[in-house]
């Protein structure tokens, strides 16, 4: 196992570097993919050399239950057509958690499987509620899998009125390997727009 930093240090740098991301102004954002109801912008990331994504769209739902299906738990895998394992490998408190998941391959796997360990954590947000996670140094890799690295990412959920909130994400995530920039850029695009409808379609059932 990896020696985790102090929860609350931990917790509340990765908050508060979500904030900065979510009052980032328009400008500073280039649209990346656009679909009918989903807009995902990009810009460099300051953490890697690389890019951080921001997606935004309407859910027909509450934020309390949306949240529960983003979330580390028992809805993620059901749902989640790139996540193909998860398991929460230490709960830390009732906010906070370590969880270890597997990605598929994307492009007709130009970009091969990948593996993450996130530390995650949510909290409250304007009525709504903030869902954020960050890559930890936690037990080795599995073999046949290149492990991946999520710098701070999150997904920030406020309700519109009472039956839909405003759902949006911050991504950044160094997929590692030989992978050219054109490729990272198609496979976050479609994948975050994916990510939206296969949301909204667990959400119905």
């Amino acid at each position: 196992m990896g020696c985790l930093p102090d929860v609350t240090v931990l917790r509340t740098r990765l908050e508060n570097t979500l904030l900065s991301y979510h009052s980032l102004s328009e400008e500073q954002w280039r649209v990346a993919k656009k679909s009918k109801d989903v807009t995902v912008w990009k810009k460099h990331s300051t953490e890697f050399n690389g890019f951080l994504y921001k997606a935004e769209g309407i859910v027909k739902e509450n934020p309390h239950k949306i949240v529960d299906y983003i979330r580390p738990g028992p809805y993620r895998l059901e749902w989640d057509s790139l996540m193909t394992t998860m398991d929460i490998v230490e709960t830390l408190d009732k906010a906070c958690c370590v969880m270890r998941y597997t990605t598929a391959g994307q492009l007709w796997n130009i970009i091969s499987p990948r593996e993450f360990v996130d530390f995650s954590y949510t909290t409250e947000y304007q009525n709504g509620l903030l869902s954020c996670g960050v890559s930890v140094q936690y037990d080795e890799q599995k073999q046949n899998c290149v492990r991946g690295f999520n710098h701070p990412c999150g997904w920030f959920c406020v309700p519109l009125d009472e039956s839909q909130s405003l759902l949006t994400g911050y991504i950044q995530t160094d997929l590692r390997g030989l992978i050219p920039q054109t490729a990272v850029d198609t496979a976050m695009g479609s994948s975050l727009t994916n990510f939206y409808v296969d949301l909204r379609a667990a959400l119905k059932i």
